[in-house]
C-alpha cells in the first residue's frame, strides 16, 4: 500500500478508521526525512494491513505543533487510536520492522484498560 498524505482535515479520519496508522511527521529539506523515506516506503508495501502515512511539518505546521513536534523525521504510531510510540529520528530497516512487529503483539485491550483506570482516578 502507498503511504498517504495526513492534514488538519482528515488526521482524525484517518486514525480513528483504522486499526494501525504509522505517521512520519517529516521536511523535504530535511535530509534524514529524506534517507528514512525509502525505509517507510518498504515497510508500506510489506504491511498493507497498515496505514503509513506522512505529515509535511511544512505545509501541516498546525498539527506537528499539535503534536509538539520538534525533531524530524519524528515517528509516531497510534493503535485504536493510542499513541504507542513517539520518537524523533530514523530507525534502520531491520529496527523499524521489529517495531512494527512489537506494536503488532500489543494486548489493546490491557491499554484501553489501563487508560480507563487513570482517567477514573
Amino acid at each position: 500500500m502507498a503511504t498517504i498524505d495526513l492534514t488538519t482535515s482528515n488526521f482524525e479520519e484517518v486514525v480513528s478508521g483504522n486499526d494501525i496508522v504509522i505517521v512520519d511527521f517529516w521536511a523535504a529539506w530535511c535530509g534524514p526525512c529524506r534517507s528514512f523515506a525509502p525505509t517507510f516506503e518498504a515497510a508500506a508495501e510489506r504491511n498493507p494491513d497498515i496505514v503509513f502515512a506522512k505529515v509535511d511539518t511544512e505545509a501541516q505546521q498546525e498539527l506537528a505543533g499539535y503534536f509538539n513536534i520538534r525533531s524530524i523525521p519524528t515517528l509516531m504510531i497510534f493503535r485504536e487510536k493510542v499513541i504507542l510510540f513517539s520518537q524523533p529520528g530514523a530507525l534502520p530497516p531491520g529496527e523499524f520492522d521489529g517495531l512494527i512487529a512489537e506494536v503488532r503483539k500489543v494486548d489493546m485491550a490491557a491499554v484501553h484498560a489501563e487508560i480507563a483506570g487513570q482517567q477514573s482516578a
